[in-house]
Order: structure tokens, then C-alpha cells, then sequence
């Protein structure tokens, strides 16, 4: 049995946790916010991709306890008129059909499950260091005998990676991953010249229960306004609170100060002059919108950067982070936490498991980054196109049922 560290409680790290839970590995959490509710305001969806991978850690339960399925898409253009309305994934199957949820949410469902599975996570640990070598845990949830030879679980302390917390707090594992998101610190402690840049939009978030009545049935639906200002999504809650996001291209990121000095309205008054320029629903949700709207800018991790430093794997946004255009952040991350446990699990040494992990994972996550930059930037995505003029499947979208699936060996 191996000892992993897992730096970030989120999405990435704490799915990590349950999927290496299952494969058999020792592992402990450790997250720099005092409590699991990050971020309780935004909102994501989960699509098909992702839920698959939740279903093969067996976490399927406890995720769909929350937010609600959508089930269709409808495509409205700048006049307002349906240009298309489509099944959305696997409808038909419960366990994969997309799922709106907070963020916060979804984070507390899965740290949770991890807990009542055993799993220790550490609240209020601010990552201060990652060292390789020898040395034992002093802080909680760490281990008194760490394993460290290139076979995962090996006796050679030397093989050790150490994690040093702001507190003076240590843990010591065979293993380190750094799933601390988009302005990962573990990336920058291995790599400080692998930054995130920007992708050339800025995407705002917000919801609403006093949104305009429709007069089209949009039950179990997510509505993709294709505006002449912004792409505009909105779907509605069985309770009838609407969640929306716009995406506006701007030349310039906001800078840090423009974001936290805002005053309550500010995002919501900027936004719906330009929303109002079209015909459609999207200027009345967001007027409606009382609480205040989040605003971040759409940021990616550059193709090409490392995720592997000795005993140190990036994982998730620390590794991957794409434009939220396409939508598949946190199912990518589903992805990797399943993959990553199995490659472990299967691969007799830790360099093997960790050249094989990359090796099928970053073809498809750069391609979605390409795809997802390239949308925001307003960019065509170059590339053979079959007949019928579907753009190409990612890499690994064949493939990826019997990579996820457990019972199958990598």
C-alpha cells in the first residue's frame, strides 16, 4: 500500500482521494480553506464524461443528491429564434445525464463521501513547500513510515516526497499530487515558470429566482444564446431558480483590484446594456439577478506544461485548466482522478504509472484546451472534419469507457 498526498480539497483532489481509496492506496487530503465551502456561489455542470467517472468510484449517490439533471440543449441565436433543440449526453441513462450544481455543493458531497469512507482531510493546511528525501510526518493525517522505493508502498525513505504546511506542520507520502486548481501552488513551488494565461474572455456567473417566465418549456434544459455581444447559457431548477453565465470577449484580462473593488451591481449594470441589444431572454435574467454576480476571467494552463516532478504529479486545473467555453473542467478532472487511481493500481512502479497516466491523458485534455481557448478567442479549431461535417472527436473519446471502467486493466 502506497501513501499519497493530496494538496486541494476540490473536485480534483478529493475525487482523487476516493478513486485512490478504491485501488487500495493510503491517502490523506490536506486543503488550505478552513471548510469545504469554496466558491459556494458559482455553479457548474458535470457532463456525461464526468459522471461516468463518478460512477466507477461509486460516488454516483452521493453527487446526485444535489443539483438537478438537464437533459436537452437549445441553441437560440441573436433574434432569439431556436436554431436547434437536442438531446443533451446520455439522457436516457440517469447516471450520465448532465447535472448543474454549486460548486460549493458538489465539493462538500464529495468530501463527505470521502469521509465516511475513511479518508482523512486536513482543513486550514497551506502548502508552504514540497522537498524530496527523507523525513517522517509531524502534522495530522500524516504517516510515521514512509514508503518511497520506485515500487509504490517500497521501504527506500529516500524515495520520499515531504509536504511542508504554513504552520510547521510536515507530511511525508510515496506520492504528492497537486490538485490546488487553476493558481496551483504545487506548480509553482516544481515549476514556477509554467503560468496560466489568458484566454480572452471575461465570464461572468450568476443566478436568479425571479427570472421572466418563458414561454417555451425549458424543464431539465440549458438554453445557449449565441448573442452579437456575449454567448449567453441559462437553465432553470426544478425550484425555479435560474443559474446563467456570459462569456464577453475583451481584449484585457480584469485585473485583480478591478474584480475585488466592484460594488454589488456594478457586473450585473455593465452587463445588461450590451445583453439588451438582442432580442432575447438574456438581458431580463440578468436584470432580475439581485445577488451579486461573479466575474473571473476565462484562463488556461499552456499545452506543453510539466505535470511530473519526481514524486510530484500535477492533476486537474494545477495541470489542465482550459477556457470554461467547452464546460468539461471538473469532468476532466473526474477523468483524471479514475485514470490516475487505475494506472497505480495497475503499473508495477511509480515512474511507469506516472508515464502511463500522461500518456493517455494528455492528448485529450490539451485537445479540449485547444478547443476551448480557440472558442473564446473566436478562433476555428483546424482539423479534418468527417462527413456530415461533425468537428472531430476529441482523443480518447472511444476509448475513454473502457479506461474509466474498473474492472479493465490499464
Amino acid at each position: 500500500m502506497a501513501r499519497v498526498l493530496v494538496v486541494g480539497g476540490g473536485i480534483a483532489g478529493t475525487a482523487a482521494a476516493l478513486a485512490l481509496r478504491k485501488a487500495g492506496q493510503e491517502v490523506a487530503v490536506y486543503e488550505a480553506h478552513p471548510d469545504c465551502a469554496e466558491d459556494l456561489g458559482a455553479f457548474l455542470t458535470l457532463a456525461g464524461n464526468g459522471l461516468r467517472a463518478l460512477a466507477q468510484i461509486d460516488a454516483s449517490e452521493a453527487v446526485t443528491a444535489v443539483g438537478f439533471p438537464l437533459t436537452s440543449m437549445r441553441v437560440v441565436d441573436a433574434t432569439g429564434a431556436e436554431a436547434a433543440h437536442v438531446p443533451l449526453g446520455e439522457a436516457a441513462d440517469p447516471l450520465l445525464r448532465y447535472r448543474c450544481l454549486r460548486r460549493g455543493e458538489l465539493n462538500a458531497a464529495l468530501q463527505a463521501e470521502a469521509v465516511r469512507r475513511g479518508v482523512t482531510i486536513v482543513h486550514g493546511a497551506r502548502l508552504a513547500a514540497v522537498e524530496p528525501g527523507t523525513g517522517t510526518s509531524g502534522g495530522p493525517g500524516g504517516s510515521g513510515s514512509p514508503g518511497g522505493s520506485d515500487a509504490l508502498g517500497g521501504s527506500d525513505v529516500r524515495g520520499a516526497v515531504t509536504a511542508r504546511f504554513a504552520d510547521g506542520s510536515t507530511a511525508t507520502g510515496d506520492l504528492l499530487l497537486g490538485a490546488d486548481g487553476l493558481n496551483s501552488t504545487v506548480r509553482r513551488l516544481t515549476a514556477p515558470a509554467a503560468r496560466p494565461r489568458y484566454a480572452g474572455q471575461r465570464v461572468f456567473y450568476g443566478s436568479t429566482a425571479d427570472a421572466p417566465v418563458s414561454d417555451v418549456d425549458e424543464t431539465a434544459c440549458v438554453t445557449m444564446t449565441r448573442g452579437s455581444a456575449a454567448a449567453f447559457g441559462h437553465m432553470t431548477s426544478p425550484e425555479g431558480e435560474t443559474f446563467w453565465f456570459a462569456r464577453v470577449s475583451a481584449d484585457e484580462p480584469l485585473t485583480a483590484d478591478e474584480i475585488a473593488h466592484a460594488g454589488p451591481g456594478h457586473w450585473r449594470d455593465l452587463l445588461v446594456p450590451l445583453l439588451r441589444t438582442d432580442p432575447t431572454a438574456a438581458a431580463g435574467i440578468v436584470a432580475a439577478t439581485k445577488a451579486p454576480v461573479l466575474v473571473t476571467n476565462a484562463t488556461e494552463i499552456p499545452n506543453g506544461t510539466p505535470w511530473r516532478f519526481g514524486r510530484t504529479l500535477l492533476i486537474g486545473d494545477a495541470a489542465h485548466a482550459a477556457s470554461p467555453a467547452t464546460g468539461q473542467g471538473a469532468s476532466m478532472a473526474l477523468e483524471d482522478a479514475v485514470i490516475l487511481a487505475k494506472c497505480l493500481r495497475d503499473v508495477p512502479d511509480l515512474a511507469s504509472a506516472l508515464a502511463r497516466y500522461e500518456a493517455l491523458r494528455r492528448p485529450r485534455v490539451e485537445h479540449n484546451t485547444t478547443v476551448s481557448g480557440n472558442i473564446s478567442r473566436g478562433v476555428h479549431t483546424p482539423g479534418p472534419r468527417p462527413s456530415g461535417g461533425r468537428p472531430p472527436a476529441r482523443p480518447g473519446d472511444d476509448e475513454l469507457i473502457g479506461q474509466l471502467e474498473w474492472s479493465t486493466r490499464l
